[in-house]
Order: structure tokens, then sequence, then C-alpha cells
């Protein structure tokens, strides 16, 4: 699924990125985004955009075409 998919509250894990996304990647990647990361998501505004996750102890903010190119497996 992609992160854009989850629910405020859950947790879930970056399993990679979709294809095509190359420009993404690798600014996800430098922020932390690497596959195997756990996080959750803490906040997504009203029109889903952005979205705020926490990961490795401090809090993201993504744009949705960004939370789109994510691919994670839900916790639980």
């Amino acid at each position: 699924m992609k992160l854009s998919e989850l629910s405020v509250g859950d947790a879930a894990e970056v399993i990679g990125f979709d294809s095509g996304s190359d420009g993404y990647r690798a600014r996800l990647l430098t922020m932390g985004l690497t596959p195997g990361t756990c996080f959750t998501l803490k906040r997504l505004a009203p029109l889903g955009d952005p979205v705020e996750i926490e990961v490795r102890g401090f809090s993201l903010s993504l744009r949705k075409t960004e939370a789109d190119a994510v691919r994670v497996r839900r916790d639980g």
C-alpha cells in the first residue's frame, strides 16, 4: 500500500518506492525513509496535503505526491 493510504495513528514500515519516482526516491532516502524504517502517521491536513509522520525521532512533512511514491507495510 502507499503511505498516503494510511490513517492517522497508523504505524508502518517502508518497503520500497514506486517505479518512476526516482526524483522523490533520492530525496526521501536522504530524509531517512529507507526500506525497513518504521514510522507513525501523526497528522493529515484536511485536504490530504501535507502528511506528517514521525520517523527516527523527528517529525517529517511530506507532500501527497511524495507520500504516493512510498510503498509501506502497515504494522499490526
